[in-house]
């Protein structure tokens, strides 16, 4: 085989927390996809967090329902092997049909599975009651309360937040049956929540601003794209340290009495279908270069 002609010495690569471990492309305003270069750092940061807070470990089971082209599933295959759990990968047949979904989460006696709200709609639909000792995490896109109240019913759920530019997951909460919003925080370790009105300025508890994240997590910029970068990762007008960064998210929110974040919506026209990012400018750009018209 020609693997076998390979040398079998380290290849001569130098990397250190600050090299890119992956780039991976979101949806652009003006039609062009983006690409998000990821640290070595950023990754790090985020899966020593979740080792924590949900927390995995040996004795678990997770099992991996994501398209490696959706950010998320570089906890699902990561958090596992440092954690010494057991990871279960569906095949991509199985993720697409609940019924083949519910069979496995049962044969597998899966103890976590990370999906987004629009996958666990859909096992509630078709009859799901649930997987003993099943730890639900939701992400991806705003998380019902109805639907929240509803997966309460069969075991542990906990909300995820976070946009790709900072590493997939930014805040990580315990879900408790409530009346309300389902609500975003606190922030993973060495993430950092500001509330910002236009000026840049810290808005108080229940005013509306942009929430901006900062932290270990907040990603190198825009893949050969410095104007962009340096419109959505701002210098931290908060902190002391002259190379701390914010992103942008562009979404709306609003600090309540407990000190978690309510998601009001978005600044600009990006939506969110089964958790994947798309700006409307995207479909526009394509509709514009139809020769018969729009």
């Amino acid at each position: 085989m020609l693997i076998e002609c390979e040398p079998e010495t380290s290849p001569g690569i130098r990397l250190d927390s600050a090299s890119v471990a992956y780039t991976i492309y979101t949806s652009g305003s003006t039609g062009k996809p983006k690409g998000v270069e990821v640290t070595h750092r950023n990754v790090v940061n985020l899966l020593c967090s979740m080792r924590q807070v949900p927390g995995l470990d040996e004795r678990d089971r997770l099992l991996a329902v994501t398209t490696l082209s959706f950010d998320i599933a570089v906890l699902e295959l990561f958090l596992p092997l440092i954690t010494g759990a057991h990871l279960i990968l569906a095949s991509r047949e199985t993720a697409q049909d609940p019924r083949l979904l519910i069979k496995l989460l049962n044969e597998s006696k899966a103890t976590v599975m990370q999906a987004t709200p629009a996958t666990w709609r859909l096992l509630l639909e078709i009859g799901w009651t649930g997987s003993p000792g099943l730890r639900m995490f939701c992400g991806g896109e705003a998380l019902p309360r109805k639907l929240a109240n509803e997966l309460l019913e069969l075991g542990e759920l906990w909300n995820m937040y976070g946009p790709t530019e900072t590493t997939i997951w930014s805040s990580t909460s315990r879900v408790s049956p409530a009346e309300g919003p389902v609500t975003i925080g606190p922030p993973i370790h060495n993430t950092r929540f500001h509330v910002l009105d236009a000026k840049l300025q810290p808005t108080p508890i229940g005013v509306p601003g942009e929430l901006h994240i900062g932290g270990d997590g907040v990603a190198k910029g825009y893949f050969r794209n410095p104007s962009l970068t340096a419109e959505r990762f701002i210098p931290d007008p908060i902190s002391k340290q002259p190379a701390d960064r914010l992103y942008k998210t562009g979404d709306l929110v609003r600090y309540r009495p407990g000190g978690h974040l309510e998601f009001l919506g978005r600044l600009d026209n990006q939506v969110k279908v089964r958790g994947f990012r798309i700006e409307l400018g995207d479909i526009e750009s394509v509709l514009a270069r139809n020769p018969d018209g729009p």
